[in-house]
């Protein structure tokens, strides 16, 4: 028996015009020039598993790389919030032990309380999770807290199966092959100082996202998502 390889891939669906729309709304508000009152934020989250070993590695020698044992054990899980500005390079990685909405509106409000407490209205690029809504404040904060957040806030969701539209997400992509693969984290303490030198070697690194794709070639190379115009 032939096994064939399957790639696992993000289908896009075909003719779907709440999929253009979403999309050349998020590709238009990447276009817009950087303005400090208004910055473009980009957010996405990650779970992750811990574990730990169950025997002591053996240290690297000339000889031999470090060895580690196959056998590991399973201590919980977490979630990391990434968040990017693309038009200053700067991303800032968050670690909590869940996913809830609450967890989420407290890692917005941080946000907002501190990197863009001077910002009028924050233009925040994520996908159209059931957490990441207007509400989820109202479960975090008093009335009169959670509204003054909201109208701090403009949301403009990537469209389903439209995640490669998010420039968080290939931060978060980045972030695992950097800095976690092939290692096993065994608390969310180490996963938090790890993530967050990675977040400091990247920002000193790198200033700014070349953004290229545009509404222009979404309309040429994406075709088929477009519906067909029956006159």
């Amino acid at each position: 028996m032939t096994r064939r390889k399957i790639q696992y891939w993000v289908i896009p669906p075909k003719a779907n015009s709440e999929f253009a729309a979403s999309m050349e709304e998020v590709l238009e508000t990447y276009a817009l020039p950087y303005d400090a009152a208004h910055p473009v934020v980009c957010m996405d989250e990650q779970p992750v598993q811990l574990t730990k070993e169950t025997r002591v590695p053996i240290p690297a020698t000339r000889e031999h790389p470090r060895r580690v044992d196959y056998e590991y054990e399973r201590a919980g899980t977490a979630c990391i919030f990434m968040f990017t500005q693309p038009a200053r390079g700067w991303r800032g990685v968050s670690v909590r032990p869940h996913r809830t909405k609450v967890d989420w509106a407290f890692e917005m409000e941080a946000l907002l309380r501190t990197r863009y407490s001077e910002a009028e209205k924050v233009i925040l690029v994520s996908d159209n999770l059931n957490t990441h809504t207007k509400g989820a404040f109202y479960e975090a904060f008093e009335p009169d807290q959670a509204r003054a957040l909201v109208k701090r806030l403009e949301f403009r969701h990537t469209p389903k199966h439209g995640s490669w539209l998010n420039i968080a997400e290939n931060e978060l992509s980045s972030m695992t092959r950097q800095c976690l693969s092939g290692r096993r984290i065994p608390n969310i303490e180490t996963l938090r100082k790890e993530t967050a030198a990675w977040a400091v070697s990247s920002n000193e690194r790198q200033r700014g996202v070349d953004w290229q794709f545009t509404i222009e070639d979404a309309r040429h190379k994406l075709k088929s998502l477009y519906p067909k115009i029956i006159v």
